[in-house]
């Protein structure tokens, strides 16, 4: 019976990968081995899928109190920091590089840190990638010495996705800002570089209080690691300002484009303007002769069409030379 419900433990869909680390080397485990996590020597990293129909029986045989659970299986998260039965909550968004998806719409990672280890959970659907090249390094051989190691290496994979991103925001801008026309699909990709950059700072906002909130904690980081996170915590501010600006620069180049389009529908509109004030006078002249009532001169003058043919010629010459003269060409 317990061989069945420890293989039922590994083969659920809540389950995602388990570590157990000593002397800085990290070691897939089977699953039976954490129902005896505490107080063995090391720490471990549980990675879980939170939205999955079992996770939250998986999580009470992993000896977490209902509040620690319900914070982990917390539909809606803002990032943020906040202690909880003598650990860590923390709450963080990473750029969504799933196919298919929008990077702005940001992936939550919920992070749950004690002297153990760190249990953190994420969506089915929403993979994060940076949680999945820290597993990767680690698979690699990359050594990892402690819980707060283990916590920094997640946090900067993070942040290194999110410059990746604020990067493609700025190159398309300055690619924006030397452009000499703008077509339909630029004006189109210029908002989505706009909605992007607010859509990113939205969450980048609150994750530089969340990480300032987990630096001021002084829990699980020596003075080393605190001076790392303080680090990443420059670069989220850097990144949050970066936005800022790529969010007026979108702002002000949409202006330009909007100048751009209202001059150009200005100079059609003022080129049609002169032509109807030359053809006006002549459009009069042909509604007067073209009137078929007697009286009208010219009637009986065979050359009558070839003088006023060339009295509305004379006139839109003479039209257009004034116009010239005033420059208004």
């Amino acid at each position: 019976m317990q061989q069945h419900q420890e293989l039922s433990f590994n083969q659920r869909d809540s389950f995602l990968w388990a570590y157990h680390f000593s002397a800085g080397i990290g070691k897939p485990i089977d699953p039976k081995a954490l129902k005896n996590k505490d107080g063995a020597p090391g720490f471990f990293w549980i990675h879980l899928q939170s939205d999955s129909s079992d996770a939250e029986q998986t999580m009470e045989e992993l000896g977490l109190s209902k509040s620690v659970a319900d914070s982990l299986l917390a539909l809606e998260t803002r990032p943020k920091t906040l202690p909880l039965e003598g650990g860590l909550v923390v709450y963080l968004r990473g750029i969504n590089t799933n196919p298919e998806a929008d990077p702005e719409d940001m992936v939550s990672l919920r992070l749950w840190l004690t002297d153990s280890g760190i249990v953190s959970t994420r969506r089915r659907d929403r993979k994060l990638y940076s949680v999945q090249d820290v597993k990767n390094d680690i698979d690699q051989g990359t050594k990892v010495a402690s819980i707060g190691d283990l916590l920094l290496e997640i946090i900067e994979r993070v942040v290194d996705r999110i410059s990746e991103m604020v990067d493609i925001l700025d190159e398309e801008l300055v690619d924006f800002e030397t452009s000499e026309a703008m077509d339909v699909k630029a004006r189109q990709r210029l908002s989505v570089v706009r909605r992007q950059a607010a859509s990113i700072r939205r969450y980048l906002a609150p994750q530089r209080d969340a990480l300032d909130a987990l630096y001021r904690s002084n829990k699980y980081l020596s003075q080393d690691q605190a001076f790392t996170l303080r680090e990443q915590i420059d670069r989220t501010i850097r990144y949050v300002e970066d936005l800022d600006l790529a969010r007026e620069r979108a702002i002000v180049l949409q202006d330009e484009v909007r100048n751009r389009i209202a001059d150009r529908q200005g100079m059609v509109m003022y080129v049609l303007s002169l032509v109807t004030a030359i053809f006006l006078p002549l459009s009069f002249l042909t509604g007067v002769f073209g009137m078929n009532v007697g009286g009208l001169p010219g009637i009986d003058n065979p050359e009558a069409f070839n003088l006023l043919t060339l009295a509305m010629l004379g006139g839109a010459v003479l039209l257009g030379g004034f116009m010239l003269w005033k420059r208004w060409f």
